[in-house]
């Protein structure tokens, strides 16, 4: 893994507390996202770990707490405002969230359409190819996501999202569902993306060999709670990574 930038922090959350009715899912969450760093979120499911990211782009707001982007708390802005933040965040959902009635290509030109409307247009081909070559799937570009293995969908949500060209990545559970051999592609793509594009990075997972292949730093959440924090060495003789 490439060294990361340990004083400079793209995101810090304080504080954070989140429940849905009776039940308490994020409770006094803590924690900085550094420059150029691959952090892990590691839980079971159900330990609150999707929802924290849904609350870093503000699709779930918390009940109280804290939540800095680039340094600008994203509670106290407007939607105008936010949505200038969330450019430059790639969220990668668990089942890629691609639309069924377009081919791949298409998939990747709507939202460059829309969200880089400065970019020249005789360009957006070039980029699409760029991104796609990236994940591997240009030769592919032209069918539509029902056409594609479960891996290669995973690889296209990731490919959507690198076309606006972020400068953060959440990745929500990016390995679920598919078989060892394929999450050991997503997880070493995962890090190839890193290197090539030099995202800071949210990867939040249930999946140790996922965690052991990405992590520059893992935080283990259980209810809700940070239990424990190092890199895979560091975390692989406790009960939460046997």
């Amino acid at each position: 893994m490439n060294e990361y930038n340990t004083d400079e922090t793209v995101i810090d959350v304080e504080h954070l507390y989140k429940s849905f009715g009776d039940n308490r899912v994020l409770n006094d969450i803590n924690f900085s996202l550094r420059k150029g760093e691959n952090l892990v979120v590691l839980g079971k499911s159900g330990a609150g770990k999707s929802v924290l990211i849904r609350c870093i782009v503000r699709l779930n707001w918390p009940d109280s707490g804290i939540i800095k982007v680039f340094g600008i708390n994203i509670l106290e802005v407007v939607e105008y405002e936010l949505n200038k933040i969330r450019r430059k965040i790639g969220y990668l959902f668990q089942g890629g969230a691609l639309y069924d009635s377009m081919t791949l290509k298409e998939n990747l030109l709507f939202p460059l359409k829309r969200g880089m409307k400065n970019y020249p247009e005789s360009e957006y081909d070039n980029l699409v190819d760029e991104v796609l070559e990236s994940v591997g799937l240009l030769d592919v570009k032209d069918k539509v996501p029902s056409e594609l293995s479960g891996g290669m969908k995973k690889r296209a949500g990731l490919a959507r999202t690198l076309v606006l060209k972020p400068e953060i990545i959440l990745y929500d559970e990016p390995t679920s569902g598919l078989d060892p051999f394929t999450s050991e592609d997503i997880s070493e793509l995962i890090v190839s993306i890193k290197e090539k594009f030099n995202n800071s990075s949210i990867i939040v997972t249930h999946d140790m060999k996922c965690a052991k292949k990405t992590a520059d730093r893992i935080l283990v959440m259980e209810h809700g709670k940070f239990i424990s924090e190092g890199n895979y060495n560091d975390l692989k003789s406790t009960k939460w990574m046997i």
